[in-house]
């Protein structure tokens, strides 16, 4: 039986959230003994040559880059490569429960951005569960001189490039290879961490942190794939929601990995997040349905 676009996106989003939360996991422990910066330029080695034989492999890599497609593919990378940089930094000192939690606004503001940038429709029910959502944010990052701090902050901006690295997804076009968009990612993010370290220093790398470095690369080239196939298949507002799936495993990698469980207070704020953004996406789904009668 052949998958709907619909059925393979979720399935695509689905990996691609496992996989990521894997790549979080392996850098939050290899960031503990090897350099930030250091740590990126590893990973993105690993991950660039391992991306350029995996197209070149499957004919699915080429630099002849549509023209209308540049500008999308410039900001993509820029975003990747600031949302990585926030996203590790706040990772170093914050719960990866607690970040995936504040990263679950994702769907919620690619809406609004949606809306607001490329002119789509939000009617007052779905706005209302976005500002109903972002203050499941708040309780999660908790404002205040206790609560929140600039790590929290970090998680945020990294949900700012994230969205914009997703729009300028989605306005690409079908004629330009998932690998390229991939490759292009992981060799700017690459390009970061060798300047970085130029600044930061090198030092020796244990085997055991070259090993989880490793494994970190393999799981972010997973991710990589299949997140921009899961833009370039399927409804934005069907697949979306399986975002909330990283929450999950977040929660279960960083209890075995670093004996971290979430406290009430962020289990509550994640639990509104997360009703909200399929409730969203829920209202879009009846609205297509309305307007196809």
């Amino acid at each position: 039986m052949q998958l709907s676009d619909n059925a393979r996106g979720a399935i695509l989003m689905n990996i691609a959230m496992a996989a990521f939360t894997l790549n979080d996991t392996a850098m939050k422990v290899a960031i503990q003994s090897v350099p930030l910066f250091q740590a990126i330029g590893l990973r993105g080695i690993f991950a660039s040559v391992a991306l350029v034989l995996i197209g070149w492999r499957m004919g699915g890599l080429s630099l002849a880059i549509p023209r209308r497609d540049w500008g999308f593919l410039a900001l993509r990378s820029v975003a990747e490569v600031m949302g990585t940089l926030l996203f590790l930094a706040a990772l170093i000192h914050m719960p990866l429960a607690n970040l995936s939690a504040i990263m679950q606004a994702l769907p919620l503001a690619v809406t609004l951005a949606a809306a607001v940038f490329l002119k789509e429709s939000i009617g007052w029910r779905r706005l209302t569960a976005i500002l109903i959502g972002f203050v499941g944010v708040l309780i999660i990052i908790r404002p205040g001189p206790q609560g929140f701090d600039i790590w929290s902050l970090m998680g945020l901006g990294a949900v700012v490039c994230v969205v914009a690295r997703d729009l300028a997804t989605r306005q690409m076009s079908q004629a330009l290879p998932s690998a390229t968009v991939a490759l292009a990612a992981a060799v700017t993010v690459l390009f970061l961490g060798f300047v970085g370290t130029a600044v930061e220093g090198w030092q020796p790398v244990a085997s055991q942190d070259l090993l989880m470095i490793a494994g970190a690369s393999a799981a972010l080239i997973v991710g990589y794939l299949t997140s921009v196939m899961t833009m370039r298949v399927g409804e934005i507002g069907f697949v979306a929601p399986f975002r909330y799936m990283a929450l999950l495993w977040a929660i279960v990698l960083g209890w075995l990995a670093f004996g971290q469980w979430p406290d009430t207070l962020t289990l509550f704020g994640a639990a509104l997040v997360v009703a909200t953004g399929i409730f969203t996406f829920w209202r879009e789904r009846k609205r297509r349905a309305l307007a196809a009668v």
